[in-house]
């Protein structure tokens, strides 16, 4: 069989269409449509329908994939093994998904530490969003992604965090012990980018009757502001709550019921393409993470 039919094949498989894989591959969409004419001759089954959303996999699509897919991985890493990836001469965008706080706590550093050791290639950041973040490292829209929601990719652990209960000093639950009774009845502000928010909602149902947040925000640089000059409090990670009790009229408090620790994790694409460099993004973001505690000093920086 000629390889680039099953290059094709993977390529069409995991991006959901044939226009999709001809820019993966740097081709024309013709082009594909003919290896895939072929491949279909070559299996006698049509592999694709076509849906309103793209191009469905047939059973035997489902089942030729992963061994395809495998075997690609097999010959890029022997490729790779002969020439080896030369970051100083790859010219590839790396492409990774940060929420608010990753951009604020290690963007900087990410791309200090790759714009050195690979000047001649373009580091992308787009948003996280966790209702699409799973489909886009499947179809290898991005290489890499931040965050503490569970994927069934390969992922790495890059930090392990508890949250605490922020406020004003002269909020009323200031002073004391926070109990579980005071926090159910407290108002509330919510930030819904936080990609542990669902670990929090979780705890709350559990706990049972907490009153739903008085105020729900998109960015955690609007909350110093709030707790400081207002009435509500806000559970938010540990690194975030003590930097700005430091430096704003913030007071911290421990959580007042049982919340798992936040583990932020690093995850990978399971597309074959190019693996030699998504080896080296992979393991040198990975590192920088790890070794890097973030510098969200910056959210309050200009207080």
């Amino acid at each position: 069989m000629d390889l680039n039919l099953v290059t094709v094949f993977v390529a069409v498989y995991e991006s959901g269409s044939p226009t999709a894989a001809a820019q993966r591959l740097f081709v024309t969409q013709p082009a594909v449509s003919q290896a895939l004419g072929r491949l279909r001759r070559e299996c006698d089954d049509p592999l694709f329908e076509r849906t309103g959303g793209g191009m469905r996999p047939t059973p035997l699509a489902e089942a030729l994939y992963p061994e395809f897919r495998d075997a690609l991985a097999v010959i890029d890493r022997a490729m790779d093994a002969v020439h080896g990836f030369d970051p100083g001469a790859s010219e590839r965008v790396f492409r990774i998904a940060l929420s608010e706080l990753g951009e604020i706590g290690w963007l900087a550093e990410i791309a200090r530490v790759v714009g050195s050791l690979a000047p001649r290639a373009r580091l992308d950041v787009v948003p996280l969003e966790n209702a699409t973040i799973d489909a886009e490292l499947a179809r290898g829209a991005i290489d890499l992604a931040v965050t503490s929601a569970p994927l069934a990719h390969e992922h790495r652990l890059v930090k392990r965090e508890r949250y605490l209960v922020a406020m004003g000093r002269s909020h009323p639950l200031a002073s004391g012990v926070l109990d579980a009774d005071g926090y159910r009845t407290a108002r509330r502000v919510q930030v819904t980018s936080d990609s542990s928010a669902q670990n929090l909602e979780a705890a709350h149902r559990r706990l049972g009757d907490v009153v739903g947040p008085a105020i729900s925000v998109q960015h955690f640089v609007s909350l110093p502001d709030l707790l400081a000059e207002g009435d509500v409090i806000a559970t938010i990670p540990e690194t975030l709550a003590r930097g700005w009790a430091r430096a704003w009229p913030i007071v911290v408090q421990t959580v007042p019921f049982a919340l798992p620790d936040a583990e932020l994790h690093l995850y990978r694409r399971p597309t074959t393409q190019h693996l030699g460099a998504l080896d080296w993004f992979y393991d040198t973001v990975g590192d920088i993470m790890a070794a890097t505690p973030g510098r969200f000093a910056a959210i309050h920086a200009g207080r």
